[in-house]
């Protein structure tokens, strides 16, 4: 997906798909510059090979709720990335690698996590951590899946469709900070680098339920003045 100076690639975090389409599409494309789905926070963490110190030092920062929801997902995460054999955030680490060996400059663009934990923390309703422990109680004992595709992959817009419209009614406030909250600040950091690089090649990497929305809001030029981008060479 093409717009103006921009190259949208959309990932899943735990795809064999996707570590392949990062290596060919900046091979392809030559950008000036690589768009991360990352904050100055999460970089290091992800980069580390010692991860639990990191967010164990985040708990002062976020919150138990925070701390312990974010627990959670990167459990959730994990565990599928070893059914499939790819560890979570692999093509980002990826896409640093070789922009760094090629010397392209990054960009993360993400909101900061301790402003989405925290914003999560206060957010979330007890329907929906009660949604939440019932969801992990019937994926643990039943085998049959809502949603049927296969985790190598990068699901196509209907699967997403269905798994975002899913979030949305049982996990509203949940689907608002981690989704819209997050896709706006992205696409206000988007068009910022836009801006002040127009004669730049810009690819842009993100999870594939975000890609959407976020080109309508850089498109529609109405995204907030601040922003949280960061370089990181």
């Amino acid at each position: 997906m093409k717009y103006k100076n921009l190259v949208f690639l959309g990932t899943s975090h735990i795809a064999q798909q996707s570590l392949k389409e990062v290596k060919s599409l900046i091979e392809e494309e030559k950008p000036s510059i690589v768009a991360l789905e990352l904050d100055k926070r999460r970089l290091p963490a992800l980069m580390s090979k010692d991860r639990r110190k990191i967010e164990l030092r985040s708990i002062r920062y976020i919150g138990l709720k925070g701390f312990i929801f974010s627990l959670i997902g990167a459990w959730a995460e994990r565990k599928l990335g070893k059914i499939v054999g790819v560890a979570p955030g692999s093509e980002m680490k990826q896409a640093i690698k070789i922009a760094k060996k090629k010397n392209i400059n990054i960009t993360l663009i993400d909101q900061d996590i301790e402003i989405t934990l925290k914003r999560l923390s206060k957010s979330i309703t007890w329907k929906e951590k009660g949604n939440f422990v019932a969801d992990v109680i019937k994926a643990l004992f039943t085998r049959k899946k809502e949603i049927d595709f296969d985790l190598r992959t990068v699901p196509d817009k209907k699967i997403i469709k269905k798994l975002t419209d899913k979030l949305k009614d049982r996990y509203p406030n949940i689907y608002k900070v981690l989704v819209e909250e997050r896709n706006t600040v992205i696409a206000s950091n988007i068009r910022k680098l836009m801006d002040s690089n127009p004669d730049k090649k810009i690819l842009v990497i993100l999870g594939a339920g975000h890609i959407d929305d976020v080109l309508k809001l850089v498109k529609s030029a109405k995204s907030p003045r601040i922003s949280f981008s960061f370089s990181v060479g």
